[in-house]
């Protein structure tokens, strides 16, 4: 498996960044979760952000709550998440990100979550819900497993807050806008931009960008001044649609953005 921040780093010196693509295991079904993983790949996507399935997604949109829910209706189980990694870590070279509820991780034993994502090929955890000054045991259990730890970033955040985060992050920084408040794309992409230089002014090496992005414009845009893009609900809802060809045509069409 590539380490996520290699892969960025070599996606910068390729080509404009990294293209992150986000769709939740199990839906609609853990076999279709996984092709679809593996064709995104196969269409352009550099890192795998995997969902993890929870009965309460107050943190994600009508598009990717649906799919969620769909998942745990048709009977996704946590311990299918880890079939789903080592799956894929036999079939691709990109990492494989998960993005999880911390209670899901808290349910199973933080250690224990840690030694069977690691043991199945996965490089790390996004943890939305997870703030860094409640993090102690994560932190000094994804040292012991060297997986990495990303931490979200908001607009409201401190300068103090976001310099503990991007030292504590590791892989990459991701950035999060408040798209609800500002209610244009031009306004969230520019309270982003500013994200972007506020976290490079405290250290931050690789911040990826999430803005509701749905086709190679828009990554490209994103990639003016950050370090990935970061898509999801375009995604799942080619899933959803199409099934696994519906995400490869997705995903090639979003790829188009990362070339220079």
């Amino acid at each position: 498996m590539g380490n996520t921040h290699e892969t960025i780093a070599t996606r910068i010196r390729e080509s404009r960044g990294a293209l992150i693509g986000y769709l939740p295991v199990g839906f609609p079904t853990l076999t279709a979760s996984i092709d679809a993983a593996e064709a995104m790949v196969n269409a352009g996507v550099d890192i795998i952000e995997l969902g993890l399935p929870y009965s309460d997604p107050v943190m994600d949109g009508s598009v990717i709550q649906q799919a969620t829910i769909t998942a745990l209706k048709n009977g996704f189980k946590v311990a299918d998440l880890f079939t789903a990694v080592t799956e894929l870590s036999e079939r691709v070279s990109a990492p494989v990100l998960v993005m999880s509820y911390w209670n899901l991780v808290l349910q199973q034993g933080v250690e224990r979550f840690a030694e069977q994502l690691k043991e199945a090929g996965g490089a790390g955890l996004i943890t939305p819900d997870l703030i860094p000054d409640e993090a102690a045991e994560w932190l000094k259990v994804s040292d012991e497993y060297d997986l990495d730890r990303v931490f979200l970033a908001a607009p409201t955040s401190t300068d103090e807050r976001l310099k503990t985060i991007t030292e504590l992050s590791r892989g990459f920084v991701y950035t999060v806008s408040t798209m609800g408040v500002t209610g244009t794309r031009q306004d969230v992409d520019a309270a982003a931009q500013t994200l972007v230089q506020r976290l490079k002014a405290v250290g931050c090496e690789h911040s990826c960008v999430g803005l509701g992005i749905s086709n190679g414009t828009q990554v490209r845009e994103v990639l003016e001044y950050a370090d990935g893009a970061i898509v999801g609900s375009a995604l799942v809802r080619a899933l959803a649609e199409e099934g696994p060809a519906g995400v490869s045509r997705v995903a090639q069409e979003l790829a188009t953005g990362t070339r220079s």
